[in-house]
């Protein structure tokens, strides 16, 4: 019998930490083939999504996929995430949350799904070539100076991964 990874336990772990902390728990998200979001929100293959309470609807965190409903430009949108493509979870407010290595996806495009096109909407999925992940606003990489430079004072916190 195959070991069941420890990563959708850690996942419901600091999602639960943040909704008992009144925190908003968000995932970063590497985007292939297999992933269902809005593409329109979609930075560098990544995407970052809030999946509070508030923010969801009928949330369900299983050991091999994260599937809600959410209102994407007041437009409700089922996303669908593989577990191991999610690189990181934290509380929006503070920052603090847990960060995983990023999937081995490759260099293949994804493959165009064009589901959103039929009804005047955005494509859920399009064609986005995966490699390494970039830098982008939520989430971003350390300079390779291993000195990032100091938060700025006020505003939102930013988790940084670092290699």
């Amino acid at each position: 019998m195959p070991e069941v990874s420890t990563k959708p336990y850690l996942l419901r772990a600091i999602y639960e930490w943040c909704t008992d902390n009144g925190f908003t728990p968000h995932i970063a998200v590497v985007v292939d083939g297999r992933t269902r979001v809005p593409m329109q929100f979609v930075k560098n293959g990544e995407i970052v999504l809030n999946i509070s309470f508030e923010a969801t609807s009928s949330l369900k965190m299983e050991n091999d996929s994260i599937s809600f409903s959410a209102r994407f430009g007041g437009v409700s949108k089922d996303i669908l995430i593989p577990v191991e493509n999610v690189i990181a979870i934290y509380a929006r407010e503070n920052g603090q949350g847990m960060a995983f290595e990023a999937p081995n996806l490759g260099t293949a495009p994804v493959e165009a799904e064009q589901e959103g096109e039929k009804d005047g909407s955005a494509p859920m999925l399009s064609s986005v070539p995966v490699s390494e992940p970039e830098k982008k606003a939520s989430v971003t990489e350390a300079p390779g100076d291993d000195d990032p430079e100091p938060p700025k004072k006020g505003g939102r916190p930013v988790l940084t991964r670092i290699k």
